[in-house]
């Protein structure tokens, strides 16, 4: 009955794994049971054909004409106590048809899937698929009971960093995506600006006050969340209509398939035009976030405890829920990064008992989701009895927790299980849509089935909560199985499934490749998050820090085998996941490589040894050549694609403009003046040519004139240099760059490992 298709999921008996399973299965249904009142209005309200149909689209969009050997049927009455996920897959040897059943279109979608990878040895990614399917399908005969209740998609920050420039196709694609790997709860922001500005107009603000209000699209979690305002803005008419139009798309097809979308609720930050409509209201100015001026920072915030507070709320949700209609669940973060005017403990039940009553007073069935960041942001402020005076200002059950960052920094212990307010465990892992290779996969891997079973744990499902999307997919992968496993994987079998299906073939080397991998980028084990700030795109001063916490050797062994093993397999060349991973892979050795460079261009510098200076400079830069001809060979490293996207959205060459400047200024400075400069940095080619390689030129170049000039070095002087002559001026370019891939990423590899591989022991012997 519980065969999953997975031949080696661990070394137990037959009796223990089934006892573990029914262990498993009462505590998630027990913990969903506890709050099926609370919780029972969070979910699909689609009927049975609806779904069913939407189901059978999606597997043909998947794989085509194929889809005829599969047959679909949501049936809710196999449904678990708990209102927990099923689904049921079967085919026998002599059926040319597979026969998948579920509790709900994400349940049956989610067995396909299942089937694909477990039996098909296919792959399905945010980046690339393979999907070289067998003559024959195989027989099957699997029943799988979900862990917990929820499978939850997304932070208030991808929207921005991911999603902010995609049309109808990239976002049909990726609710399929969600779908395929039984995500049933998701934020669904799109056109929230639109329905803000229907609320503004019915208050009396001017068109000229809304504009000074809104950002720009690529900043609008941080208006959102009252951090910033006007940044990169104002917002068209034809964007409006677009977002709305969009979102309506987005919406429908979620609810088709079974996935419950999350609304945004009023949080309490308004405009600055505020002051002037309601002069006797209590308002006060957001604090200061990382620098920004007045004139993009600090919006008000309405005191929750303002009886005006309500009236807003109420208006903005019922105009919500007006043009998309609810399933009652909606995010709501006054205070994210932000602290609160007072600690005192009434009024913090005030506040939070008032923001839920603007939900109430429109939805009676509303239940408020919070996202945990402030309590690890601001934990100094957010004591354990202030946490608790929040989180139970609300009935028990009509708050939904996301526990954040559960893989390195999780909340909910410290806060005991959210003094009972149900939580999701979810894994951040990445921030500002980052590229480079690391994640938690033992903590992953042991640590969500340890704290579902917890005493008075008040766990209720798994989440994905990362910035940003497509970088280390094997992460997220791996994430979502727990919503489904028994019990922790063997993670040294997992990995090797893992390089078959994502590759189509089994190939020794390529497992060698993953397991150095899993031991060294993908075993990481501190509690600081790593935040992609590499030396290669960063502000070049003397004072990097080297952000590796595994062998080195390891990832280069690694690289070692990935070119071994498209020599013993020719035919890998040619699958697109391996030539996006060998991208990946040698972009990871040279990144480590400019590391090494770069300490003995400090190391020479400070020695005032103008020879070594010069040759450690002139092969940093050289590695740094290798890696933008490397980064322009595959798609998914491009800037092109970004920029153009961005000036898609337009409706005319002044909204063009302005699209492309926020677009590239969200990836570089992110702020007119460089206030969280890097944090969103990309590793794309011609972004590495035209931004970051100048800004290290011209560090270099001052470096040696102070050598040769016997002058100090001043980085102040530098850095403000780099801003006026690279910085901004990048920011503000209108380069045409491609959005398609040139040279052969095989071809590219072998020739920079030959070169550079083994740079460090060259190094040392010229050097000592």
């Amino acid at each position: 009955m519980y065969n999953t298709g997975d031949k080696n999921i661990g070394s137990t008996s037959l009796f223990e794994k089934y006892f573990i399973i029914f262990i498993i299965s009462f505590l998630a249904s027990a913990s969903g049971f506890e709050f099926e009142d609370s919780l029972s209005k969070i979910r699909t309200y689609a009927n049975v054909s609806t779904q069913e149909e939407a189901v059978k689209d999606l597997i043909h969009r998947a794989i085509g004409e194929r889809s005829n050997e599969f047959n679909v049927r949501v049936n809710p009455n196999i449904l678990q106590e708990g209102h927990i996920d099923v689904f049921k897959i079967y085919k026998s040897e002599n059926d040319s048809i597979v026969e998948i059943e579920g509790s709900s279109g994400v349940a049956v979608s989610w067995g396909f899937h299942h089937y694909l990878k477990y039996f098909c040895n296919c792959h399905i990614s945010w980046d690339d698929d393979q999907l070289n399917f067998p003559p024959v399908l195989p027989p099957a005969n699997v029943h799988i009971v979900a862990n917990d209740r929820f499978r939850y998609y997304q932070n208030v920050c991808t929207p921005s960093y991911s999603f902010v420039w995609w049309d109808w196709k990239q976002w049909e694609r990726h609710i399929d995506w969600m779908a395929l790997n039984g995500i049933n709860l998701a934020l669904a922001f799109n056109g929230q600006e639109a329905i803000w500005q229907k609320v503004y107009l019915r208050l009396n603000m001017t068109i000229g006050e809304i504009d000074e209000h809104f950002t720009g699209p690529a900043f609008f979690s941080w208006g959102r969340m009252g951090n910033i305002r006007g940044w990169g803005g104002p917002l068209s008419d034809i964007w409006h209509a677009h977002s709305l139009a969009l979102q309506l798309l987005i919406l429908t097809r979620m609810r088709s398939l079974g996935i419950v979308p999350v609304l945004p609720a009023f949080s309490g930050h308004v405009p600055r035009a505020f002051k002037r409509l309601y002069p006797d209201a209590n308002l006060t100015l957001a604090s200061k976030w990382n620098g920004f001026e007045d004139k993009y920072c600090c919006p008000y915030l309405l005191s929750p405890q303002e009886p005006l507070f309500k009236v807003v709320g109420s208006l903005f949700l019922e105009e919500m829920i007006k043009e998309f209609g609810t399933n009652h669940v909606y995010n709501c973060d006054t205070f994210n990064e932000m602290t609160p005017s007072s600690g005192d403990l009434d009024f913090l039940r005030i506040v939070g008992q008032s923001i839920y009553k603007s939900m109430t007073q429109v939805d009676q069935d509303a239940v408020w989701m919070l996202q945990s960041w402030m309590f690890y942001h601001e934990n100094i402020f957010w004591t354990k009895c202030r946490a608790e005076a929040l989180l139970t200002s609300v009935p028990i059950g009509k708050m939904l927790v996301l526990d954040l960052m559960s893989e390195l920094n999780p909340q909910f212990k410290r806060l005991d299980s959210y003094f009972g307010q149900p939580f999701i465990w979810c894994m951040l892992h990445n921030f500002g849509g980052t590229l480079g290779m690391h994640g938690t996969a033992k903590r992953v891997n042991e640590n969500v089935f340890r704290d579902r079973s917890a005493a008075n744990s008040s766990m209720v499902g798994i989440g994905l909560t990362m910035e940003g999307i497509n970088q280390n997919y094997v992460m997220y992968d791996l994430m979502m199985e727990m919503g489904w496993r028994a019990e922790p994987s063997d993670l040294t079998q997992w990995f090797s499934n893992y390089s078959t299906r994502r590759y189509g073939q089994e190939n020794a080397n390529l497992n060698v490749m993953w397991q150095l991998l899993k031991d060294s980028v993908y075993n990481y084990l501190n509690k600081t998050q790593v935040h992609g700030y590499y030396v290669v795109v960063s502000h070049p001063t003397l004072d990097q820090t080297n952000h590796v916490w595994y062998n080195v050797s390891d990832v280069m062994v690694a690289w070692d085998q990935a070119l071994l093993a498209v020599d013993s397999s020719p035919s890998l060349a040619a699958v697109r996941t391996f030539r996006h991973d060998l991208v990946d892979l040698t972009r990871q050795a040279l990144q480590l490589q400019i590391d090494f460079m770069y300490q003995q261009v400090v190391k020479a510098f400070l020695q005032k040894d103008e020879s070594r200076l010069n040759n450690a400079t002139s092969i940093f830069l050289k590695m740094m050549a290798g890696l933008e001809t490397l980064l322009a060979s595959n798609k998914w490293f491009l800037l092109g694609p970004w920029l153009e996207s961005a000036k898609l959205r337009a409706s005319s060459p002044q909204e063009a403009k302005q699209y492309e400047y926020i677009a590239r200024n969200q990836i570089t400075l992110w702020g007119p003046n460089g206030e969280i400069r890097d944090y969103a940095c990309k590793q794309w080619a011609y972004l590495m040519a035209n931004y970051y390689t100048p800004r290290w030129e011209y560090f270099f170049k001052e470096l040696k004139s102070s050598v040769v000039n016997k002058t100090p070095f001043n980085q102040r002087n530098v850095s403000a240099a780099i801003f006026t002559e690279i910085e901004q001026p990048f920011t503000f370019g209108n380069e045409l760059y491609p959005t398609f891939e040139i040279g052969d990423s095989v071809e590219i590899s072998t020739q920079l490992h030959k070169k550079w591989r083994f740079i460090v022991q060259d190094y040392g012997k010229t050097f000592g």
